[in-house]
């Protein structure tokens, strides 16, 4: 594992390598806790209304220096609240929409929706809280953070419980683009549209006193973050602290299938767990940290 010990002087590389979706099923939690222990893994972001989220903890228990934050889920999930005080909030079957735009727009101007949002953000932090896991981060399911609402409950409710950094969905589009391959206009495309919600997000994090990376690589190559893709990342780091979101897994499963069947969840496993990108971290001289070192 990389070693998370003093943070490095101001200036320099560092690197969170974070796991998404810690909690959602036993292969998941299982690449974590293996990627953390033999790999490059430093982090993880737990669902705390997932089905296997008290497995998640368990693990994370067995291996403290693990970094743990909250992983807000909003859409494409289960809420923590019984579903009938968040009625608004989910479907007959009392599940989250997967209908992103439509569920922010109805996050934004219906005031009874909004109430439930607080409620449900509030519930999953207390889930989190009662893990007795130390709070490393935040950051929301399909970056839904970005949403001023949702970002502006989190920090309101957040400030209860202690949180001290939150992910900035920020990803340089032409680094992203030689990483990665594919066209480069979509890249610019996104970047520029993200461009005035990451400065609004950036602005009210740091009135908050809340600590974020400065770029994320993971955004337009979620689930492909496989050893290649990674290793061009590591060399042509920007200056700063860079996140890296992955979502390792060990083998496929009916969670993972059912809304990301086309990721490459073993083979993000494979190159967080082999020596090359650990040669690499230390050949670019990047140092492996946490959002809680910074």
């Amino acid at each position: 594992m990389a070693d998370l010990g003093r943070a490095p002087a101001r200036g320099s590389k560092k690197v969170i390598v974070t796991g998404d979706d810690f909690g959602l099923a036993a292969a998941v939690n299982e690449a974590v806790v293996l990627a953390h222990a033999g790999g490059i893994l430093t982090s993880a972001s737990l669902m705390t209304g997932a089905g296997h989220c008290a497995d998640a903890v368990e693990k994370a228990r067995r291996h403290p220096t693990l970094r743990v934050g909250l992983h807000l889920t909003l859409v494409e999930g289960r809420p923590v609240s019984p579903p009938g005080e968040v009625p608004d909030l989910v479907d007959a079957g009392g599940e989250f929409s997967t209908r992103l735009v439509r569920s922010g727009f109805r996050f934004f101007f219906l005031p009874g929706v909004r109430r439930q949002l607080e409620r449900e953000i509030r519930a999953q932090f207390e889930a989190f809280a009662r893990t007795g896991l130390a709070l490393d981060h935040a950051d929301a399911h399909n970056h839904m953070h970005l949403h001023p609402t949702v970002l502006g409950l989190m920090l309101d409710v957040g400030r209860e419980y202690g949180l001290p950094a939150v992910r900035l969905p920020k990803e340089p589009p032409v680094r992203s683009w030689r990483a990665a391959g594919g066209s480069l206009a979509p890249r610019l495309a996104s970047a520029a549209f993200l461009a005035p919600w990451t400065f609004l997000m950036k602005r009210r994090l740091g009135q908050a006193g809340v600590k974020c990376n400065d770029h994320l690589f993971g955004m337009s190559t979620s689930g492909a973050m496989t050893e290649g893709t990674l290793q061009r990342i590591l060399r042509n780091l920007p200056d700063g602290v860079t996140e890296l979101c992955c979502h390792p897994a060990t083998r496929r499963s009916p969670e993972t299938d059912r809304t990301m069947p086309a990721y490459r969840h073993e083979e993000e496993f494979q190159a967080l767990t082999g020596d090359a990108l650990r040669r690499t971290l230390r050949e670019v001289g990047a140092d492996a940290v946490a959002f809680g070192d910074l």
